[in-house]
């Protein structure tokens, strides 16, 4: 059992440090603002919550933003924050919905879900919590950010039409890629993660 413990933390740890280094790999997309930037850092924590569980999927994006807030740490933890708390629903709402029934059409489905619910909880906690955040501590205007947005984007004038032209479609592409990315890596990848629990439990009913 201690044996089984602490092959699922060598994982999750292991998980963890992988999304901390893709964190650095930054891809902008021309028809968003630069300060929206697109990384793949929460495929490691879709794969462990698909493998390990939505508490892993959780714990992994726990781990990759306390390394990075400490290594970088650019926004003093803001950014880590906010990279936290939306990835944490995706990859909760992922894995909670795909653990309930383990089919290649559950997984698509959860992914599908736990997108649009990023999208939803990243438009609130940008609005009430973040965009002030980065105002009132990084001396980063709101109205900087609109001003920017709306250079590449007309019709984003205020900080209602940021979040709904910006930031919501920026988290559904997002969301859109990591879900092909899992989809495509998960079934090569998930027999190596599940392989210490499925000798465990097969040692279990030997003994029995």
């Amino acid at each position: 059992m201690r044996s089984n413990k602490l092959n699922r933390l060598v994982k999750i740890s292991l998980l963890g440090v992988i999304g901390f280094l893709l964190m650095f790999i930054e891809v902008a997309i021309p028809v968003f603002p630069s300060f929206l930037q697109i990384d793949i850092s929460d495929l490691p924590a879709l794969i462990g919550t698909f493998a390990l569980g939505p508490g892993a999927g959780v714990a992994i994006e726990l781990l990759k933003n306390i390394l990075h807030g400490i290594f970088d740490g650019k926004t003093a933890f803001i950014g880590e924050f906010a990279n936290f708390a939306v990835g944490s629903v995706l990859v909760f709402t992922a894995g909670y919905l795909y653990n309930r029934h383990k089919t290649k059409k559950t997984a698509a489905v959860s992914l599908g879900a736990a997108t649009i619910a990023m999208s939803v909880f990243a438009a609130v906690l940008n609005y009430f919590v973040l965009l002030p955040l980065y105002e009132k501590v990084l001396n980063f205007p709101i109205s900087a950010m609109v001003a920017a947005a709306g250079k590449v984007n007309g019709s984003i004038t205020d900080i209602n039409t940021l979040i709904l032209f910006a930031i919501v479609p920026f988290n559904l592409l997002k969301g859109l890629l990591l879900t092909a990315l899992t989809l495509v890596l998960y079934k090569s990848v998930s027999p190596v993660l599940k392989q210490e629990q499925s000798k465990s439990r097969g040692l279990a009913e030997h003994n029995n």
